[in-house]
């Protein structure tokens, strides 16, 4: 299998759901938008759908 970069950004997580969660009817806070972004990213990990790199490193 062919391993290819990534780059997820839970802010484009956030606004993403924003949009979403708007378009279907929600009116979601910031608050609430950065927990779902931040589960949503740690589901990614645990599923070992990325890894997670911290700045800097490469």
């Amino acid at each position: 299998m062919k391993e290819i970069e990534v780059v997820i950004d839970t802010e484009e997580i956030a606004e993403f759901f924003y949009f979403e969660l708007i378009r279907r009817g929600f009116v979601p806070s910031r608050i609430e938008l950065e927990e779902i972004a931040d589960i949503t990213f740690d589901y990614l990990i645990e599923k070992c759908i990325i890894d997670e790199e911290l700045e800097g490193e490469e």
